[in-house]
């Protein structure tokens, strides 16, 4: 792998076990729009895995010349050029039998999931599948000593930032019509949360 590439550890790490919960839940063919795709490894390894969806990488905008990058080097016929999106700005006009995003809950301010919560209401089709990867509370509490460590670690970064409520986000789903459907336990204390567009 060129070294000027993005690279994350953790992806490489946790793209199998993500994927094997999107080859169960996600539709057999039609858009799925990756939300904060990152380095780009996650969907290049979901594309490949699942040649009959066609996959549109986001980003923001000072990220996306790396991610492109990658998806340049490493180009299927299934993956689309990707796109700006900051999920408090405006939105791209997207029919999307699905989303995925992992790792960005906690990296987000609790107003930015609202938008990113809305955003995504208003892309799926309905009965379309959200999938949202990563480390999550439950009912208050950490889940696991480490979760709590990294949640004061993103804390000191930026206070608006955290490990978010798993409760919390079934109740802003809800006042945007999805239901949590699923929640599938992923290794290193992580969670797979599956949201269904009502019909």
């Amino acid at each position: 792998m060129p070294e000027e590439l993005p690279f994350a550890a953790a992806c490489e790490r946790n793209k199998q076990p993500i994927l094997d919960v999107l080859q169960r839940v996600l539709p057999a063919s039609g858009l799925v729009l990756e939300i904060g795709s990152g380095t780009g490894q996650h969907l290049v390894h979901f594309s490949g895995h699942l040649p009959l969806l066609h996959w549109q990488p986001s980003e923001k905008a000072e990220n996306l010349p790396g991610l492109q990058k990658r998806l340049d080097l490493q180009p299927g016929m299934n993956v689309l050029p990707a796109i700006v999106l900051d999920v408090s700005a405006s939105w791209p006009e997207l029919a999307c039998q699905a989303i995925v995003s992992a790792n960005t809950a906690h990296i987000m301010s609790w107003q930015e999931v609202i938008c990113m919560f809305r955003g995504v209401s208003e892309l799926l089709e309905p009965a379309g599948v959200f999938c949202l990867y990563g480390p999550f509370n439950e009912n208050g509490h950490f889940t696991a000593a480490s979760n709590q460590q990294f949640d004061q670690n993103l804390k000191a970064s930026s206070p608006l930032m955290g490990l978010r409520d798993v409760l919390e986000l079934e109740k802003l789903a809800q006042s945007r019509h999805m239901q949590l459907q699923q929640k599938v336990q992923l290794p290193a204390n992580n969670q797979m949360l599956i949201f269904r567009q009502h019909l």
